[in-house]
């Protein structure tokens, strides 16, 4: 970082708020500059403090340390931690994770609409009114875990970093900064149960933790920094509750190993058991996982695209949370092939599914398998990572000639991307729902339904 740069972080100026942007922040201008700003909220008035700002940037990031003419939807702030204002007073970034805190959760979820309706419209060419007749985004889960306070107590899943003393921390939003944390108001109280802030968790790079919403045993995974001994291990594992599962994680090598208890959780959605080993992917909303399989065989349902004799594809398909609901629909007379890249996971969905003879299981690239697999679908699924299926996956999808593809995202810009690639090969969105299942961040999770034009 050179030295102009270092003195433009420093710098406070203020200016006027314009409108949501992806990704979690608001855009504004400085002196024809555009400022891309953190914890503001459209409308305001704002002093901010430059936080990487280059002379030779196209654009600037903020955070906002002051507000000079507020919002009517600006809240207090559920975190001290995590409200900029407050961090900022006391000399150090706020941690990221809870970026919308601010402002209450009505104008939270039609924030995200603005920008699901942009990013369409701009990369697909889809023009929807954000509004609750065209598109809005829906609330998941009323209440928290405790039943006190909407939009807390959510996450059953929780990832943390660990600061140079040991203790428990966060990083700031774009830094290398971890700061130490006593309480994770967007977790289920599982997790804050454990207390995992008394803990030294010195020689510890990185820590996980699943405490499923059925209630089962929680599961602690550990990432021991380089060259950590087995004893500092134990010594950690000795700081854990007894009815807590502990395994640690090699990320050379990918594998898990056993400590205490499980290396796995057991889920529950859609009518079934599943076994999601530590570093396995499972929806961390309580209710995401019912609410989205809900969502998808819905959409599938209603366009008769899933029915019994039916053979359809998930791809992405994890650890079988979709796999399971669509296996029910097309019963034994149907097929359903399941693809999944991860051979971890891959093999929780045999466990999972192996008492489901209409699924077969393929672990490898969704590019190579559909390839390999070449045949009919009535309907495919897919569930791909934030950066999207891409344009080759895509086309492959239109080879294929299913009736009907029903796509599951959680980036609004890679879907309306995606979305843009199917309407160019003569698809359209024949339906879209969207759902609120990351409240106080920017995130948000889709579904669509698309069909041949025709």
């Amino acid at each position: 970082m050179n030295a102009e740069t270092r003195t433009r972080t420093q710098a406070d100026i203020v200016v006027d708020i314009g409108p949501i942007a992806h990704g979690g922040h608001c855009v504004a201008r400085h002196e024809g500059r555009v400022v891309f700003v953190r914890h503001a909220v459209p409308g305001e008035k704002v002093r901010i403090r430059l936080t990487d700002a280059g002379e030779g940037s196209k654009f600037w990031r903020a955070d906002v340390v002051e507000v000079l003419e507020a919002s009517p939807d600006r809240v207090p702030h559920f975190w001290h931690l995590a409200d900029s204002l407050r961090a900022w007073s006391h000399g150090h970034p706020p941690v990221g994770g809870a970026e919308l805190g601010h402002i209450s959760l009505d104008r939270q979820r039609s924030l995200k609409a603005d920008v699901l309706a942009e990013q369409l419209k701009r990369l697909a060419g889809v023009d929807f009114a954000p509004s609750a007749e065209q598109l809005s985004v829906e609330a998941v889960g009323a209440v928290g875990d405790s039943g006190t306070t909407p939009g807390l107590a959510w996450r059953t899943r929780a990832g943390f970093a660990v600061t140079p003393a040991g203790k428990l921390g966060m990083h700031a939003h774009r830094s290398d900064t971890v700061l130490p944390v006593r309480e994770m108001p967007l977790a289920v109280d599982a997790i804050n149960a454990l207390r995992l802030w008394d803990i030294d968790l010195q020689g510890i790079e990185r820590i996980e933790v699943a405490a499923p919403a059925n209630g089962s045993r929680p599961l602690v995974l550990l990432v021991p920094a380089e060259g950590t001994r087995a004893n500092r291990l134990s010594a950690v594992l000795a700081q854990l509750p007894e009815d807590v599962s502990v395994a640690s994680f090699d990320p050379v090598k990918g594998e898990v190993l056993r400590l205490r208890g499980r290396t796995y959780v057991q889920e529950s959605a859609a009518g079934h058991d599943f076994r999601v080993t530590g570093d396995g992917f499972w929806q961390i909303h309580r209710d995401g996982p019912d609410t989205l399989a809900g969502a998808v065989t819905g959409f599938l349902r209603e366009g008769a695209f899933l029915e019994p004799g039916a053979a359809v594809a998930d791809l992405y398909a994890g650890a079988g949370l979709f796999t399971a609901p669509l296996a029910d629909a097309v019963g034994v007379t149907g097929s359903v092939l399941s693809v999944e890249g991860s051979p971890g996971t891959s093999r929780d969905a045999r466990k999972n599914l192996h008492d489901a003879p209409q699924v077969e299981i393929v672990q490898g690239r969704v590019e190579r398998v559909l390839r390999e697999k070449a045949r009919t679908f009535d309907a495919i699924l897919l569930d791909p990572p934030r950066a999207g299926a891409g344009k080759a996956v895509v086309s492959q999808l239109v080879g294929a000639g299913p009736r009907a593809v029903a796509y599951v995202s959680c980036d609004p810009a890679s879907f309306a991307r995606d979305v843009g690639y199917f309407r160019h090969s003569g698809w359209e969105l024949s339906g879209l729902r969207a759902f609120d299942l990351y409240p106080h961040t920017h995130h948000m999770e889709t579904v669509a339904l698309l069909t041949p034009r025709g």
